[in-house]
């Protein structure tokens, strides 16, 4: 299995062996970092963390990923680089691919990264657009994958706004895998057609299903309960009176876990509105009067949620991620 030079923008990109190398390497990382067995196998190269969305979950990953493979970093925010303002995304790609090894970039339209990846000459990571978010893809896995093992046949439920990068990349990724994926929200909440299809095929090879209901029945019997965000950064607040109506049937509680079953867990991307204990939740709860949302707290904090295992899983994926794309071998 070679990587190497291979951009990672979506995993449409990519093949069910590619993916399950990548969780592979992940496994092996994972524990040589529990180990405290040193693999600085990247030593001397450098990055760009290029963010035009904040993240504390996908900074973090990606520079502690890069530290421990004997790599610098440099990180960008919107106001430390003039991508889209005075210079073009194009120019930007070839400036920092003179002067980095590979780029990170984490912002909005999808088209920015693609664009990134045309110009650069180097590898170029997708941290998060619109609508993918593979790496977050690569954590699931390897977290299921850990605490309830194998994964094709597995039933993965996700329930909330399904048309965005996370019900996206989640579909996709379980139609590569073999796992049965549904999609269980208001009809105008679902994927996009195109991409339903390209799913159901891939799905079809690979003995997995795609399913799109309305009803919350659908989480009897389900491996997987995951939900997100209703509203994502850099949407306008007016939306959240719309997506709480639509939505709230979908949230996650503890009757939700009991008709999905004993053997699924609880997983969320983060950062999770389940308490009163940020600005925004107290925002909503002020216009709303809602102490919760996606998740009920009882849920988030309960015995089936493995949501800080999956954060930690983000950076030793990344860390896969850097060395199968940077590593003429990707191997250890």
């Amino acid at each position: 299995m070679n990587l190497y030079g291979r951009h990672f923008l979506t995993l449409r990109d990519f093949t069910a062996s590619e993916i399950e190398y990548l969780l592979d390497l992940s496994a092996k990382l994972k524990e040589m970092k529990k180990k405290r067995i040193a693999h600085r196998y990247l030593e001397g190269y450098q990055i760009a963390l290029l963010f035009e969305k904040t993240s504390t979950r996908t900074r973090c990953a990606f520079e502690v990923a890069a530290h421990d493979l004997g790599m610098d970093c440099t990180y960008l925010d919107p106001a430390s680089s003039q991508m889209g303002k005075k210079e073009s995304i194009a120019d930007t790609a070839r400036v920092l691919g003179r002067m980095f090894d590979g780029i990170e970039y984490r912002g909005f339209e999808q088209a920015k990264v693609e664009e990134l990846a045309r110009y650069a000459g180097v590898p170029v990571w997708n941290g998060l657009t619109n609508e993918y978010h593979p790496t977050q893809m690569l954590a699931d896995m390897l977290t299921i994958r850990e605490h309830i093992g194998e994964l094709k046949g597995k039933k993965l439920v996700y329930m909330g706004d399904a048309r965005y990068n996370m019900g996206n990349s989640l579909m996709i990724v379980c139609a590569k895998l073999g796992l049965n994926f549904v999609a269980c929200t208001h009809p105008d909440y679902f994927p996009g057609s195109e991409l339903v299809a390209y799913c159901q095929e891939e799905a079809e090879k690979s003995g997995g299903s795609v399913t799109l209901t309305d009803q919350v029945t659908a989480v009897s019997g389900a491996d997987v309960i995951y939900t997100d965000v209703w509203v994502s950064m850099g949407e306008p607040s007016r939306v959240w009176k719309e997506r709480i109506e639509a939505l709230s049937p979908y949230k996650v509680t503890s009757q939700i876990m009991q008709m999905a079953g004993e053997q699924a867990i609880f997983m969320h991307c983060l950062p999770a509105f389940h308490d009163l204990n940020t600005e925004t939740a107290k925002e909503i709860h002020e216009q709303f009067g809602l102490s919760e949302l996606e998740v009920a707290d009882d849920v988030f904090e309960g015995e089936q949620s493995v949501v800080f295992d999956e954060a930690e899983n983000r950076m030793h994926t990344i860390k896969a991620v850097l060395l199968a794309t940077l590593q003429s071998n990707g191997e250890l």
